[in-house]
C-alpha cells in the first residue's frame, strides 16, 4: 500500500511537470502518461495492471464525465454559435469518413462482420476533445480556427458515445437499424439536451444560495453524477447531458434573457460561482485522467501489437486519408483559411480518452473477441498524439506567416 501511494503521488508530479512542461516540448501530456505506464507495466513490470483493470473502467467513465463538464464550462455560447457551421460540418465528415474507412479496413484485415468493423470504426473515428481542447491552447493559431476545432473535438466525442451506443444495441434482442442509429439518436440527442438545459438552469438558482457554505463545489460534482446517471437511466446519453449541463453554468445570464426577457436585468451573482466551479473540476479531472492514461499504457500487452501491426498501420492510414477527405469536404464553410492552416488542422486528429473508454465498453459488451481493441486503440492514440505534436512544430514555425496578430472582423466561419 504504502509502494501504491508513493507510485501515485510520483506520478501527479509526473503528470503536473508534463503539462506544464508542454508548450515548450510541445509534446501533448497524455503521450508522457502512456509512456510511463508503458515503462510501468509491460516493460519493468512494476505495476500488475491486470489488478487495476476494473478501477480503470470506473476511472476512465469518471474523467470522461468531468472533462466534459468542463468542456461546457469553457465554452461561450455566442462565439460558439458562430463557428458551429464549420464545426459541425468537420465533425460529422470527419466522424463518418473515419469510421466507415476504417470499418473497411477491420473487414478487411481482422475478418471482421460488419456490425464488428462498424463497432471499430465508430470507437476509432472520433477526435478526442481531452487532449484538444489543452492543445489549443498551447498551438499558435487564429481564433476562428480554434473555435472551429473546439466545436469538433466536442461534438465528436458525442457522436462516438452515441454510435457505439447505438451499435451495441442493435445487438441485442429486436434490436433495429431505425431504432438504433436514427431513433435512437434522435431521442438521446433530444432527452439529453432536455435534461441537461432543466439541471443547468435549476442548479443556477441554487448556487447563489449554497455557495457561502462549505463543500457546495463538492454538491455540485455530486449533481453532475447524478445527473449522468439518471439521463443514462432513460437510455439517453448521460455525456452529453453532462456536456449541455456545463454549458447552461457559463452561459446561464444570456440564456435567462433569451428564455425570460422581462425582469431580468438585475445583476446575476454566477460569474465568480463559475470560475471556482471550473478551477475545482478541472484539478479534479487532471487527478483522474492521469491515473487512467498511465494505465491504458500498463495494460498494453505488446504481444497484441505485433499480432495486429498489419491492421494498425492500416487504421493509422485510413484516420488520416480520412482526416485529409473530411478537410476537403467541409473547407466551404470556412471562410479566410489559409493553406498553412488547412494544413495544421489535418495533423489535429488526436485520438484519446473517449477512444480508449469506448474500446473497453466494446470489450466488456462482445467478450474476449474484442480483445485486440484495447491495444489497437492505444496504438492509434499514440500515433494521432505523434502527429498532434509535429502540428505543433509547423505552427510554430508558420506562425508569422500563418497566424495574424489580430485577426479581422471578416475573417468568420461561415455558418
Amino acid at each position: 500500500m504504502q509502494a501504491f501511494f508513493a507510485l501515485l503521488g510520483g506520478l501527479l508530479v509526473l503528470a503536473f511537470v508534463a503539462n506544464r512542461l508542454a508548450q515548450r516540448t510541445r509534446v501533448p501530456d497524455a503521450v508522457v502518461l502512456i509512456l510511463a505506464g508503458l515503462l510501468l507495466g509491460p516493460v519493468f513490470h512494476l505495476v500488475n495492471a491486470a489488478e487495476y483493470e476494473n478501477v480503470t473502467r470506473g476511472f476512465g467513465t469518471l474523467a470522461l464525465i468531468l472533462i466534459l463538464f468542463e468542456a461546457g464550462l469553457e465554452l461561450d455560447v455566442d462565439e460558439t454559435l458562430r463557428h458551429l457551421g464549420g464545426g459541425l460540418a468537420l465533425s460529422w465528415s470527419a466522424y463518418v469518413i473515419t469510421a466507415l474507412l476504417v470499418a473497411g479496413v477491420a473487414k478487411w484485415a481482422l475478418g471482421l462482420s460488419w456490425d464488428g468493423a462498424l463497432l471499430v470504426g465508430a470507437v476509432l473515428g472520433c477526435v478526442s476533445s481531452t487532449v484538444m481542447l489543452p492543445a489549443l491552447q498551447q498551438i499558435p493559431m487564429r481564433k476562428p480556427v480554434k473555435l472551429t476545432l473546439l466545436v469538433e473535438s466536442s461534438i465528436g466525442d458525442v457522436l462516438a458515445v452515441l454510435t457505439v451506443g447505438a451499435l451495441l444495441n442493435l445487438s441485442q434482442p429486436h434490436g433495429s437499424l431505425f431504432k438504433g442509429l436514427v431513433g435512437g439518436f434522435a431521442f438521446e440527442v433530444a432527452g439529453s439536451l432536455v435534461l441537461g438545459v432543466a439541471a443547468g438552469l435549476a442548479w443556477s438558482r441554487l448556487m447563489p444560495l449554497l455557495s457561502d457554505q462549505r463543500f457546495w463545489q463538492a454538491l455540485t460534482f455530486a449533481a453532475v453524477l447524478l445527473l449522468y446517471s439518471g439521463a443514462t437511466a432513460i437510455k439517453a446519453s448521460g455525456l452529453f447531458a453532462v456536456l449541455v449541463f456545463g454549458i447552461v453554468l457559463a452561459n446561464v445570464s444570456q440564456i435567462r434573457k433569451q428564455l425570460f426577457p422581462v425582469g431580468v436585468g438585475e445583476d446575476l451573482p454566477e460569474e465568480n460561482l463559475h470560475h471556482q466551479i471550473l478551477n475545482f473540476h478541472s484539478e479534479l479531472a487532471f487527478l483522474i485522467r492521469t491515473f487512467f492514461f498511465v494505465m491504458i499504457g500498463a495494460v498494453v500487452q505488446f504481444s497484441g501489437l505485433r499480432a495486429n501491426a498489419v491492421a494498425i498501420l492500416g487504421f493509422a492510414g485510413a484516420v488520416l486519408f480520412s482526416r485529409w477527405m473530411a478537410v476537403n469536404i467541409s473547407g466551404w464553410t470556412w471562410k479566410g483559411i489559409s493553406p498553412q492552416e488547412r494544413e495544421l488542422i489535418i495533423l489535429l486528429l488526436p485520438r484519446g480518452l473517449i477512444t480508449a473508454v469506448l474500446a473497453i465498453q466494446v470489450i466488456d459488451a462482445r467478450g474476449a473477441s474484442f480483445g485486440f481493441l484495447r491495444g489497437v486503440a492505444f496504438a492509434i492514440i499514440l500515433l494521432t498524439n505523434l502527429l498532434l505534436v509535429l502540428a505543433s512544430v509547423r505552427a510554430r514555425r508558420a506562425t508569422p506567416r500563418a497566424v495574424p496578430t489580430e485577426p479581422h472582423p471578416q475573417e468568420q466561419v461561415v455558418e
